[in-house]
């Protein structure tokens, strides 16, 4: 006898799409981990373009950061006979304050400037629009681990060793990135909308490299002034970076530092609320 196949018949689940307004900001700090492989992406394509088939930008991350140092020590050491910290050479005091000025600066100017970089991927595909302005900031590190060579070559050609402190120095690595992430995401999303931003950016950077303790060790304050002078977050940062480098020799003026960390946290705060003001509009506007 025959058998009579029934038929196979496929239940279709139900799908509901939901439309409610603010879902997308609920969910916007899981679509960052989400989008996470497009965050390495945009990283290393910025970092390939910089240096990519090019010996000027491997050099010059080498050059800019020794040659400034060559100046600043003549300058602050031997015209204006500033004292080093402690007994440690003035080119390694010099050249622990130009590493975190190095890494803010490039990261500062990175973020700042990289949703207009992106314009056309802005436009079109939607994504965590913070992911672009973080990734930007990895060519910075780039440059850092290069002009981190320098360093060590300096250590050995003054037999500097460094102390227990170098194990921080990773801390205050992430706290640079934190210092300029804040004003860079703010500035980046105010650059979409007036243009004229970019040209702030230089002046901004090369005002900060003078009012910062790059050249000189920030001991020289005067004591009175020296906590008002730690409102430049990039003052407890330089600290930090020469306190982790040279060791005993570099004292931390942990009031100073504890009020840039404040300083640090209030503007990476208002950058990611002016970021997140403003995100909604980068398409129409960009």
């Amino acid at each position: 006898m025959g058998t009579t196949a029934k038929p196979n018949k496929l239940k279709m689940q139900p799908h509901t799409l939901i439309i409610e307004k603010g879902l997308a900001d609920h969910h916007y700090w899981g679509d960052l981990w989400r989008y996470r492989e497009l965050f390495f992406v945009l990283a290393w394509r910025d970092v390939s373009v910089r240096y990519k088939q090019t010996v000027i930008g491997l050099v010059w991350a080498l050059i800019q950061p020794l040659l400034t140092m060559i100046v600043f020590t003549v300058i602050f050491s031997k015209v204006a006979k500033l004292p080093t910290d402690g007994v440690a050479p003035y080119a390694l005091l010099v050249y622990a304050g130009l590493l975190p000025w190095q890494l803010f600066s490039t990261a500062l100017t990175g973020a700042s400037g990289s949703l207009i970089g992106n314009a056309n991927l802005i436009s079109k595909v939607y994504f965590p629009r913070l992911i672009v302005p973080t990734a930007a900031v990895v060519v910075s590190f780039v440059d850092f681990l290069i002009s981190f060579v320098i360093l060590i070559g300096l250590m050995l050609w003054y037999q500097f060793l460094p102390g227990w402190q170098i194990l921080t120095l990773p801390f205050f690595v992430v706290m640079a990135f934190l210092a300029s992430l804040g004003p860079g995401l703010w500035i980046t999303a105010l650059n979409v909308k007036y243009r004229d931003f970019r040209y702030i950016i230089p002046f901004m950077v090369q005002f900060g490299l003078y009012v910062s303790p790059v050249g000189f060790s920030s001991a020289v304050v005067p004591e009175g002034w020296r906590l008002l002078y730690s409102l430049n977050p990039v003052v407890g940062v330089i600290d930090g970076f020469r306190w982790a480098i040279l060791g005993g020799e570099s004292h931390l003026y942990l009031p100073g530092f504890l009020l840039s960390w404040g300083i640090i946290s209030l503007f990476l705060w208002l950058g990611i609320r002016q970021f997140r003001k403003m995100e909604k509009s980068f398409a129409d506007l960009i």
